[in-house]
């Protein structure tokens, strides 16, 4: 067997990744407080076999999380590390800002309505990353169709804002039946 030269891609690489190890920890204590937390969201059903329990199968795959999670800890362990663990769990932190906005998103659709908070939300989540111009008019188009996508050709049951009470009432109707 040859020696892989300098130009060819390592595909196995020695090092490991920035914030692997955080991953896989905060991957094993999640499993194991869910698995923890299992026998008070379940019940034992009498009368069932093992596989039939509401609790196996959930059980055995949060099993299967921590073992994986163990073993890759264990088998990367003493691979010297790449610099930047803390500045990746940083970036996982601030990417929790998206969810956020999801958040802030539903909150107002019974308020506004799916119209208007979905074009909002759109045109500022491309404020947000950064364009700028014609590409918010875009946002703004693309949340108009996904609106009439979602309500008029799909026929998908939105709740409708409390600020379609002041439309008239034939445009109340249409308001509420497709945007």
């Amino acid at each position: 067997m040859s020696e892989p030269t300098q130009d060819q891609p390592h595909i196995f690489p020695e090092g490991r990744k920035p914030g692997e190890m955080l991953f896989s920890m905060l991957l094993l204590i999640l499993a194991a407080a869910l698995l923890a937390a299992l026998p008070w969201q379940t019940t034992w059903i009498s009368g069932k076999g093992l596989a039939a329990q509401p609790r196996f199968w959930p059980a055995l795959s949060l099993g299967g999380v921590i073992l994986f999670a163990i073993l890759h800890k264990l088998m990367r362990h003493r691979v010297d590390r790449t610099p930047g663990r803390w500045s990746e769990g940083l970036n996982w932190i601030r990417s929790l800002e998206y969810i956020g906005w999801y958040m802030l998103y539903v909150a107002t659709i019974p308020v506004i309505g799916y119209l208007f908070a979905t074009v909002i939300f759109c045109t500022l989540l491309s404020l947000r990353v950064g364009y700028r111009g014609r590409m918010n008019v875009w946002a703004a188009l693309f949340g108009l169709v996904v609106v009439l996508f979602f309500k008029s050709a799909m026929n998908v049951k939105i709740p409708g804002g409390a600020i379609y009470d002041y439309a008239p009432d034939g445009l109340r109707y249409i308001l509420l039946r497709y945007f």
